[in-house]
């Protein structure tokens, strides 16, 4: 599979959430290797490049000063990526627990919300922004075993469609992906009946691999991307239908 593709992003400056493992991980690095200054927001941001950030993506005030340091810091902000997330634990909905529906929307959920509206009031000042946000194919169909996470990932793809419209002619394009199961340190959460269930599913009959996410949120994230926003795009090995 060609890897060398590359989008320039020369002069611009990324923040990543959830950037220190998984697709976010992936991202910055290649972002970085396309020219971007990009920093990194995480629950531990230890990355050894670029700037690092660690904050609590639950909490809008750490998002907000992560943002205004980027930009005093770096001097502007083009582009986010939304990564950050958990799977939540695999349980039938029964036993799903108030705390355990609370703690993975408000990561996957209000966590790309903050996010988006941190970043929004800079970019539409300067005309210019790039945002991808990462859901999932269960935000689509649903998995069993993940009302929470399903629930979450389809809140994502609907904030992003909602920002999209919202500041549509500003310069800002908003985006979304919609992976299967990607081979990230996420699935460590997952049981293995739920993992293969997932695999099952995909006609490529394998799991993706970060490196293909982010191929993908990088071309969102370019200048080469002009005619699309409030969109989400698949990434499932041929399991998504619509």
């Amino acid at each position: 599979m060609p890897t060398d593709t590359r989008y320039s992003f020369d002069g611009r400056v990324a923040l990543v959430t959830g950037g220190a493992s998984g697709i976010g991980a992936a991202t910055a690095a290649r972002l970085r290797e396309s020219g971007a200054e990009v920093a990194v927001f995480d629950l531990d941001a230890r990355t050894g490049a670029g700037l690092s950030l660690s904050g609590d993506v639950t909490r809008s005030a750490d998002l907000d000063a992560a943002v205004a340091r980027v930009e005093s810091e770096l001097g502007r902000l083009d582009v986010l990526v939304c990564c950050a997330g958990v799977s939540g634990e695999s349980l039938h909905t029964v036993d799903v627990s108030d705390r355990e529906w609370e703690r993975v929307l408000a990561i996957n959920a209000s966590g790309t919300f903050y996010a988006n509206r941190a970043v929004l009031r800079g970019m539409t000042e300067r005309g210019y922004g790039r945002i991808v946000n990462v859901a999932s194919i269960a935000g689509k169909e649903g998995n069993p075993m993940a009302g929470a996470y399903s629930a979450s990932k389809a809140a994502v793809i609907a904030l992003t469609k909602a920002i999209g419209k919202d500041v549509a002619g500003t310069g800002v394009l908003v985006n979304c992906i919609a992976p299967a199961v990607i081979e990230t340190p996420m699935l460590g959460d997952m049981t293995d009946e739920h993992v293969e269930y997932m695999v099952a599913r995909i006609p490529l009959g394998r799991m993706g691999r970060p490196e293909e996410a982010a191929s993908l949120v990088c071309w969102l994230a370019s200048e080469e991307l002009s005619f699309s926003t409030g969109a989400c795009f698949d990434l499932s090995g041929g399991r998504a239908v619509y």
